[in-house]
Order: structure tokens, then C-alpha cells, then sequence
């Protein structure tokens, strides 16, 4: 009689990337998560690939001493990222890689663009070195480029330059609904962005949380612009949006279950406030019950061991 069903090839596992080797570091505000070197990731990651995790997106975490205003260590081939997949794509063959798309990981501003010189987020120029980004990672083995910059008509020029360059065969999985929201925080400590963005926010390109129709019309364009899938984010708090994505544009449409959401459930879980494995069950259930047909989570790989185990037989 249950109507939704979740697996563990509906999860892709986010993981964070520090250079050096044998390294491993705790995020102090997303308690169970780590910060892995290439070769720690490696063993993680091929455990979770037999558990039936799918895929796994790299976010990684960048020195301070490479970040700059442009960001341009985004697209160094030697980056920590694209060094990631090459390694992963031997080790791990059949696992589908996913790769970020933007810049506040190594910009010293901690924004998603590139700035002028009164602080505005410059749109069309943040364009030309996304697409330096995306075909530095696409060249490095990334099946999946996921745009989460949200800057106006990116969609459209990704799909152009990896056309043209002739990665035909590489998904664009794009961050239609990205909101405002507060729910970053412990992601932004993860990647070192949150000591450089300061006291500034990215409300003038990232979505109100207010709006539902605006989704609607962003997921639009980027469907029109070449988008394989679409990406609401935050997942729990947009369950309706999740919702109206799917039923009326009948697109693919994955849901990324946030650093915030992590850290609430993690800090109930540990205290006593909620049932552990179950209610993380239920979370995730809830966002496919809205429509997404995959969800990036901190507990995929946790989530595939419990299924595995018949913790929530």
C-alpha cells in the first residue's frame, strides 16, 4: 500500500575536498561530515558505491591562499576538483560524478560572480569564466556539471561551450530554484566561503524564498536553454515548489537537502529531540513524496547502510 519508495540510487552523497593526503577534517557545525583528502575519499566513496549510491558531488575546499577576486583557481586543471574526478574516474568507473559550477569557493569575496568596482555582482561577465569552469571540469571527467551560480541566462552559454567543445554527452543539472535562504550556513563553514562573504548576502541573485511563481519561470528558461535537470534547493522547506516543478513542467527534478537541514536533524538526532534513523527517513521521504526524482543528502551514504541493514524494516 505505500506509495513512495526511497533507494539508495535515488541519493547522491555531496562530499568536501581539502588537498594533501591522509586528510581528514571535521565541519564543526555539520557533526558526522567530513573534509576528505583525494585518497580518503577514494575508500568512502567505493563504499558507498556498494552500498548502490549512484553518484557523489564534489564541492571542495579551497586554501585561502588560492582564492582570489577572480576565482581563477576554478579553472586550474591542477585544481583540487578537477583532480578529484580524474582519480575517481579510474578508481571508481561506473560512479556518476558531479561537479559545481560556480565560483564562491575561491573567490576571496565569497560570492558566486565575479564584483565591480562599486561591489555589484557582474552578471555577463561572470558568464565567460563559468564556461572556462565547466570545460575544465568537463575535461576532467565530470558526467555532471551543476551551475548553482544562479546568474541570468548561464544555462544557455554552458550548453553553447560544451557543445562546441564537443561534450556532447555531459548533463547540465541546473539550480533552477536556488533561494536566499538561511539554511546555508554550515555549507558556506564547509568550503571556507562564510569568513570571506562577511556580513554580505546573495539576495540580489539568488531567489526570494517568498516567490513560487518566480521558480516556475526560471525553471523555464533554463529548460529552453539546454538544462537536462532542474534543482530546487533547499529541499525541505520547498516541498510545494518541489512539487509545482515537477508536476507542471514534467522535467527531472532533483532536490539538494541543505547543510542547515543536515545540521537541525543531526542536532535533534544527538540529543534526543528525534528518532534518530527514522526520522531521517521520513525527511527524505517527504521531499520524493513531493516529486523529486533524486536527492542530494549528507546521509545518503548513511541512508543506503541503514536500507541495507533493514533499519527501517
Amino acid at each position: 500500500m505505500r506509495e513512495t519508495a526511497l533507494a539508495p540510487e535515488d541519493l547522491i552523497q555531496p562530499v568536501f575536498v581539502v588537498s594533501g593526503q591522509d586528510r581528514r577534517e571535521p565541519v564543526a557545525r555539520m557533526p558526522g561530515v567530513d573534509r576528505l583528502s583525494v585518497d580518503l575519499l577514494v575508500e568512502e566513496v567505493q563504499g558507498w558505491r556498494r552500498l548502490g549510491i549512484p553518484a557523489v558531488a564534489l564541492f571542495p575546499a579551497v586554501d585561502p591562499s588560492r582564492k582570489s577576486e577572480d576565482g581563477r583557481e576554478a579553472w586550474n586543471p591542477d585544481g583540487l576538483v578537477p583532480c578529484a574526478l580524474r582519480t575517481l574516474r579510474q578508481t571508481v568507473p561506473d560512479l556518476v560524478l558531479v561537479a559545481d559550477v560556480a565560483l564562491d569557493p575561491y573567490t576571496s569575496h565569497g560570492h558566486d560572480g565575479l564584483l565591480g568596482p562599486d561591489g555589484t555582482v557582474l552578471n555577463d561577465e561572470t558568464l565567460e569564466v563559468l564556461v572556462q569552469q565547466a570545460l575544465c571540469l568537463a575535461e576532467a571527467g565530470a558526467d555532471v556539471v551543476a551551475p548553482s551560480d544562479m546568474m541570468d541566462g548561464r544555462v544557455g552559454v554552458l550548453r553553447h561551450a560544451l557543445e562546441s567543445a564537443g561534450y556532447t554527452q555531459t548533463v547540465i543539472l541546473s539550480y533552477a530554484a536556488k533561494y536566499a535562504s538561511a539554511f546555508y550556513g554550515p555549507f558556506r563553514d564547509a568550503v571556507g566561503s562564510a569568513s570571506s562573504l562577511g556580513r554580505g548576502d546573495k539576495s540580489t541573485y539568488q531567489m526570494d524564498p517568498a516567490n513560487s511563481d518566480e521558480a516556475l519561470r526560471e525553471a523555464r528558461l533554463d529548460i529552453q536553454e539546454g538544462a537536462d535537470i532542474l534543482m530546487v534547493k533547499p529541499a525541505g522547506p520547498c516541498l510545494d515548489v518541489i512539487a509545482r516543478v515537477r508536476r507542471e513542467l514534467g522535467w527531472p527534478t532533483f532536490a539538494y537537502q541543505v547543510s542547515g537541514e543536515y545540521a537541525l536533524l543531526e542536532s535533534g538526532i544527538r540529543n534526543g529531540l528525534l528518532e534518530g534513523p527514522r526520522a531521517v527517513l521520513e525527511s527524505l521521504v517527504a521531499i520524493r513524496r513531493a516529486g523529486a526524482d533524486a536527492i542530494l543528502t549528507y546521509y545518503a551514504g548513511r541512508v543506503a547502510r541503514w536500507l541495507r541493514e533493514g533499519v527501517f524494516s
